[in-house]
């Protein structure tokens, strides 16, 4: 039997798969947990976002297939189709228990709905981490399965999202243009 020591050394394998959309290709892996990344490959800083992960689950990316991305792929193109609103892929996002709050509250933000950071922050019963959730929001690496892409400034501007605000606007409107629920309404 491995020690705890030798188990933690162990290098653990990120399943790394290609995925065509809409909106261009996106890179998604997965480890043995769940999907750990999906983002656009155009993304800002994506090589730097993967260096980390690797370092972050003491894991290489290597080509191939693995459930959790069958399901994903699965998963992603109901939701391009318009028929998915809540993903249900296991996932394997670390961080730290604020990082983990986050991104439950992006995740309870209803399909083809917005809020604001000040919005998301009063949700946590943390008013004034507006500035440390945006900051959070903007490490999740998960695109559309953590929908980091609904949250929008106070006035209702398109701030910052890593794959561009192109993509921020069309995945609104996509989910806006799909939603049976009027989109003024928050949580």
């Amino acid at each position: 039997m491995k020690t705890q020591q030798e188990l933690s050394n162990e290098t653990s394998i990120i399943t790394t798969t290609e995925i065509s959309t809409p909106l261009g290709p996106m890179l998604a892996g997965a480890t043995a947990q769940g999907v750990c990344i999906l983002e656009f490959i155009n993304r800002i800083r994506l090589e730097k976002e993967i260096i980390d992960l690797q370092k972050l689950l003491n894991a290489v990316m290597q080509p191939g297939e693995n459930p959790h991305l069958t399901q994903l792929k699965n998963e992603l193109a109901e939701y391009f189709e318009g028929k998915r609103k809540v993903f249900s892929v296991p996932l394997h996002a670390p961080g730290n228990e604020f990082a983990q709050t986050v991104w439950q509250t992006l995740q309870e933000i209803p399909y083809g709905q917005t809020c604001s950071y000040k919005q998301q922050a009063d949700k946590m019963n943390n008013p004034k981490a507006i500035r440390a959730i945006a900051s959070t929001n903007g490490r999740n690496r998960l695109a559309i399965i953590i929908p980091c892409h609904r949250v929008i400034g106070s006035d209702g501007s398109m701030t910052g999202y890593a794959a561009g605000v192109e993509k921020k606007k069309w995945l609104l409107k996509f989910e806006r243009n799909n939603s049976e629920k009027p989109a003024d309404t928050l949580f």
